[in-house]
């Protein structure tokens, strides 16, 4: 009886012991599972849009002094193929209001070297505009702005030279050809020499770039 009593009682311990381990077991591992780890936010950061750097003050004033100079320049040479006098070609000139006639007209001439001489003359006249505009300022560039000052300017120079000038006329195909050679200058010249002088200095409204959002 005693011995008996001595070996339960050491089984119930062992048991009670085991009941214990496994209780401890238990109470380490939650119901559900293993426990989740949350991985740290490895997201990348989008990079930013580079930004090139402004010249300096002096160089960016050289540079538009320069240009405003080929300009007065230009103008100079401008006002005297177009505002001179011509009193022997009154018979022959005549005005126009519709795009592309004189063009049609500049065309069908024999003579293959005067047709280059009217339309490549108009043409080469419009294209120191498109490269020193963007040299004078910033807000100066862009294909819209270049054609509107280039139109609006030899538009002035075509009527003053229809209402004051004798022997001169008013010709629209005129000034649709300037401004194509002002496109044409602003396409191939103008338009690096005004990104080199004048960069931008904060990204266009579609590089910016939302942050990227933390993850939950």
């Amino acid at each position: 009886m005693f011995g008996r009593r001595t070996s339960k009682g050491r089984g119930g311990a062992a048991a009670g012991g085991d009941g214990a381990d496994a209780g401890g077991a238990g109470g380490a591992a939650p119901a559900g599972g293993s426990p989740e780890r949350k991985e740290p936010d490895t997201a990348v950061p989008r990079a930013a849009v580079p930004v090139r750097r402004r010249p300096g003050r002096f160089v960016r004033a050289l540079v538009a002094l320069t240009a405003l100079a080929g300009m007065v320049a230009f103008a100079v040479v401008l006002a005297r193929l177009t505002l001179e006098a011509s009193p022997a070609s009154v018979p022959l000139t005549h005005s126009n209001l519709t795009p592309g006639r004189s063009i049609e007209a500049y065309l069908g001439r024999p003579a293959f070297v005067d047709t280059v001489k009217q339309l490549g003359g108009n043409i080469l006249l419009g294209v120191p505009f498109g490269i020193l505009l963007p040299l004078l300022s910033r807000k100066a560039r862009g294909f819209l702005r270049v054609a509107l000052l280039t139109a609006a300017t030899m538009l002035l120079v075509e009527l003053v030279q229809g209402a004051l000038v004798t022997g001169r006329a008013f010709d629209i195909d005129d000034v649709l050809l300037n401004t194509t050679g002002a496109l044409l200058g602003y396409v191939t010249v103008g338009r690096r020499l005004g990104r080199a002088v004048h960069p931008r200095t904060r990204p266009r409204w579609w590089q910016r770039r939302r942050p990227a959002r933390p993850s939950v």
